[in-house]
């Protein structure tokens, strides 16, 4: 099985395998990691180029105090976008760029504006995968026809009517049990008063440093809340998005 690596120096003596592991896991899945610690050195082979990419964006940031340099003997692609069918999970290598970086700020990470600047430019260059516009776009469609009717959507409704549509989707989540069924973050997201600007931040590449910083704050705040007030919360960071219930993940409906 080929694998896409990265290599990375100039690490700090403290930095173990699995502070390596954690760090460049936001990127995708991880075949394995060889760490040389007396050359404070080490080569993060990858599963996807798509993830070994990513993970050049971070060339310049920090862990464990040190500035990495992240570099690489070959030039890496995103693999062709496909779409998410029925029952499809969503990988991580699949978020866009600004996402990814907008989970490292939220777990506490330092990365200098420079590069939240080089993840909105590789989204605007790669745009945002089919798979992932497509998870996006069953989670909006599917709430909204429950929550405010046939034919919408919440991110849509919520820059109608917040409050309303914010208690409608509450009250069906109470109800049917979403958040604690699907432990989804964005499906939260998008029925809360700021769906609409969650909506657009993960869907369209048109964004701003300080955009990535507002989302990093959401993920931040939905991280240390009480599981009373959002359940177990997760971004599938590191990992495979948690499926959607049944309901929401079966729908096709398109944005309106």
């Amino acid at each position: 099985m080929s694998t896409y690596t990265v290599q990375v120096s100039n690490l700090s003596p403290s930095t173990t395998q699995e502070h390596l592991h954690e760090f460049f896991s936001f990127c995708g899945k991880i075949s394995s990691i060889e760490h040389d610690a007396g050359k404070q050195a080490a080569t993060v082979h990858f599963e996807k180029s798509s993830a070994a990419k990513t993970a050049l964006m971070l060339n310049g940031g920090s862990l464990d105090g040190s500035t990495l340099t992240v570099t690489s003997e070959n030039e890496h692609t995103d693999e062709r976008p496909t779409s998410a069918g029925e029952g499809a999970h969503i990988e991580q290598s699949d978020k866009p760029r600004a996402a990814i970086a907008a989970e490292y700020l939220a777990k506490g990470y330092q990365l200098h504006d420079h590069i939240l600047q080089r993840a909105i430019e590789l989204d605007n260059k790669h745009g945002i995968s089919s798979r992932f516009l497509n998870y996006m776009k069953s989670i909006d469609g599917t709430l909204g026809q429950k929550v405010v009717g046939q034919d919408k959507t919440i991110s849509g409704h919520v820059q109608e009517k917040v409050a309303q549509a914010t208690q409608q989707a509450k009250a069906l989540d109470e109800q049917k049990g979403y958040s604690k069924q699907a432990s989804d973050y964005y499906t939260r997201a998008i029925s809360s008063p700021w769906g609409k600007t969650v909506f657009q931040f993960y869907t369209t590449t048109s964004k701003q440093v300080l955009d990535i910083h507002e989302e990093a704050k959401r993920l931040k705040e939905t991280q240390t809340a009480k599981p009373a007030d959002f359940g177990t919360a997760s971004t599938g960071v590191g990992t495979t998005a948690p499926p959607l219930d049944p309901a929401v993940q079966s729908t096709e409906k398109p944005l309106v």
